[in-house]
C-alpha cells in the first residue's frame, strides 16, 4: 500500500472513528477508475526489488511460476474482501474484519496495520537513503569530474547525513499537519515512478552491449532451487500489495456485484504481474547473479536515464511517506483520545484540540525518529521487505482467509459450498501462517547478523 488513492485514504482513515462508518459518501467509482486506483496502490517500491528476487529464485521460470501461483492467493484474497464487505456493511479493512471476525481479531488486524504502515516507511527511507547514496556520487562527478571515491570523507558529505536534514526540513513539516491535502496533486506520482523505471531497464537492457550483458540461467534445479524460491515470496507480498485498500476501492464504486469486482481484482493482478515481471527479467538478465536488491543501485551514478528515475522514487517517497504516517497516526491517535474522554468528561473544545495537538506531534515526531533510526543500520531493502512481506501476509492470505471461514458459519449457503469454501479458507490461513513464519524469521535473523 504505497501510494494511496485520495479516495481509499479517507475512507482509511475513518476506520476507527466509527464502529459503522458509511459505504461511502461522493462520486462513484467506474471499472477503469477501480482498476487505476488499484494499480495506483500496488505498484511502487516493490518494483526495485524484483530482479534481485529473481535471481534469488534461482532464474526466470522459477520466479514466474511463484508469481503465478501467488497471482491465484492474491486474487482470491481480493475477491473474499469484497465478499466479506458486501455482507458486512464495512467500509475499512479494520471494520470488515471487526465485525466479521470479532474484536479480538479486529484488534490483531489493527496492530499488523500500523506496524506494517511502519515498516513501509523504514523501507522508504532505506530507498531514499540508497537513491541519496547513487545522487551524491553523480553530483560529485559532474562537478570534479572525478568519482567519489577519490573525495575526502566529512559528516555532511555522507547520505545519511543528506536523509537527516530531509527528513528534519522536508517530511517532518510534510507530516505534522492533521490533513494532507497535497496528496491530491502527487498520487500519481508514484505509479509514474514505477511505470518509468520499468521502462528505463527494458531500454537499458537492449542498448547495452552483448558483452557487458551477463550470462543469467533461465532456471536451475535441485533442491536448493526449491528452497530459494520461497525467498521470492515476502517481495510478491510486498509489491502486490494492495488490499488494504480493496475494500475502500469495492465500497466506492458503482457497481458492486461480486462478479464485477471479481472482473477487477483479475484485470488489476495481471496489470502489476505484467509491469512486475518485465521488470524482474530485463534487470535479472542485465545484471545477472551481480543485481543488487535495489536494481537502481546496479547501474552507473552517471547513467541518465537511471537518474530521472531515482529523482522520480525520491520525490515520490517523500511525497508519500507523510500519507503512510497519517494513516498509522490516525489508528495510534483513536485509543488515546478516546481514553482521554473517558477520563475527562467534563472538557472544553479547546482542551481535546491543544491535546490532540500535543499528541499529533508526539506520534509524528517518534515515528519519523525511529524509522530513521532503524533505515540508517539496515544493510539493504531486502532485509526490511522480509519483514514487510511477513507482516502483509496477514493481509493477504491470514485475515481474507478467517473473513471466509467466518462468514461460512452464518451465511444462508449449501453445505457443500460451505464446506468446500471453508476448507479454500484454512488453506490460504495455513499458507499465510508459514509465509508469516517463516518470511519473518529468516528477516529478522538476517538484520540481527545470525545467518
Amino acid at each position: 500500500m504505497e501510494e494511496l488513492a485520495r479516495e481509499s485514504i479517507s475512507l482509511l482513515t475513518s476506520a476507527s472513528a466509527s464502529a459503522n462508518p458509511p459505504l461511502h459518501v461522493g462520486p462513484r467509482l467506474g471499472s477503469m477508475g477501480a482498476i487505476f486506483i488499484m494499480l495506483k496502490s500496488a505498484l511502487g517500491a516493490g518494483l526495485l526489488n524484483f530482479p534481485w528476487a529473481f535471481e534469488r529464485a534461482g532464474g526466470i521460470r522459477s520466479a514466474i511460476s511463484v508469481e503465478l501461483i501467488s497471482l491465484v492467493f492474491l486474487v482470491s484474497g481480493l475477491i473474499i474482501l469484497g465478499y466479506s464487505s458486501s455482507i458486512s456493511g464495512q467500509c475499512t479493512y479494520q471494520a470488515v474484519v471487526k465485525e466479521v471476525c470479532g474484536p479480538s481479531i479486529g484488534q490483531l488486524c489493527e496492530v499488523c496495520f500500523v506496524f506494517n504502515l511502519f515498516m513501509i516507511s523504514v523501507a522508504f527511507l532505506v530507498i531514499l537513503d540508497d537513491q541519496l547514496e547513487k545522487l551524491s556520487d553523480s553530483f560529485y562527478e559532474v562537478v570534479t569530474g572525478l568519482p567519489k571515491s577519490e573525495m575526502p570523507y566529512h559528516f555532511y558529505t555522507d547520505q545519511r547525513f543528506a536523509l537527516l536534514l530531509l527528513c528534519v526540513f522536508l517530511i517532518l513539516p510534510l507530516s505534522v499537519s492533521k490533513e494532507i491535502s497535497i496528496q491530491k496533486y502527487i498520487s500519481v506520482l508514484g505509479t509514474l515512478a514505477a511505470t518509468y523505471l520499468t521502462v528505463a531497464i527494458i531500454i537499458r537492457y537492449h542498448s547495452t552491449p552483448s558483452a557487458l550483458v551477463h550470462d543469467t540461467p533461465l532456471y536451475s534445479s535441485g533442491m536448493s532451487s526449491w528452497a530459494s524460491m520461497f525467498s521470492v515470496i515476502p517481495t510478491i507480498c510486498f509489491a502486490f500489495q494492495c488490499h488494504e485498500a480493496s475494500i475502500a476501492i469495492y465500497s466506492s464504486m458503482e457497481n458492486q456485484r461480486l462478479s464485477h469486482w471479481v472482473l477487477i481484482s483479475v484485470v488489476s493482478m495481471l496489470c502489476c504481474l505484467v509491469i512486475y515481471s518485465l521488470t524482474g527479467v530485463y534487470g535479472y538478465l542485465t545484471f545477472g547473479n551481480n543485481v543488487k536488491a535495489d536494481i537502481l543501485m546496479s547501474y552507473r551514478a552517471n547513467d541518465v536515464l537511471m537518474l530521472i528515475a531515482r529523482l522520480l522514487f525520491a520525490i515520490s517517497i517523500i511525497t508519500v511517506f507523510p500519507i503512510i504516517l497519517l494513516l498509522g497516526r490516525s489508528v495510534l491517535m483513536d485509543p488515546l483520545l478516546s481514553w482521554r474522554r473517558r477520563r475527562r468528561r467534563r472538557r472544553s473544545p479547546e482542551d481535546e484540540a491543544g491535546f490532540e495537538n500535543r499528541g499529533r506531534y508526539i506520534v509524528t515526531v517518534l515515528w519519523i525518529s525511529v524509522t530513521l533510526l532503524i533505515a540508517v543500520f539496515v544493510p539493504d531493502i531486502s532485509k526490511v521487505i522480509g519483514v514487510i512481506g511477513g507482516i502483509s501476509a496477514f493481509f493477504i492470505f491470514i485475515f481474507p482467509g478467517l473473513c471466509l471461514m467466518f462468514a461460512m458459519q452464518s451465511e444462508p449457503v449449501s453445505w457443500k459450498t460451505r464446506v468446500v469454501l471453508t476448507a479454500w479458507g484454512a488453506v490460504t490461513l495455513i499458507c499465510g501462517t508459514f509465509i508469516f513464519g517463516q518470511s519473518s524469521t529468516l528477516a529478522v535473523m538476517e538484520m540481527l547478523g545470525r545467518i
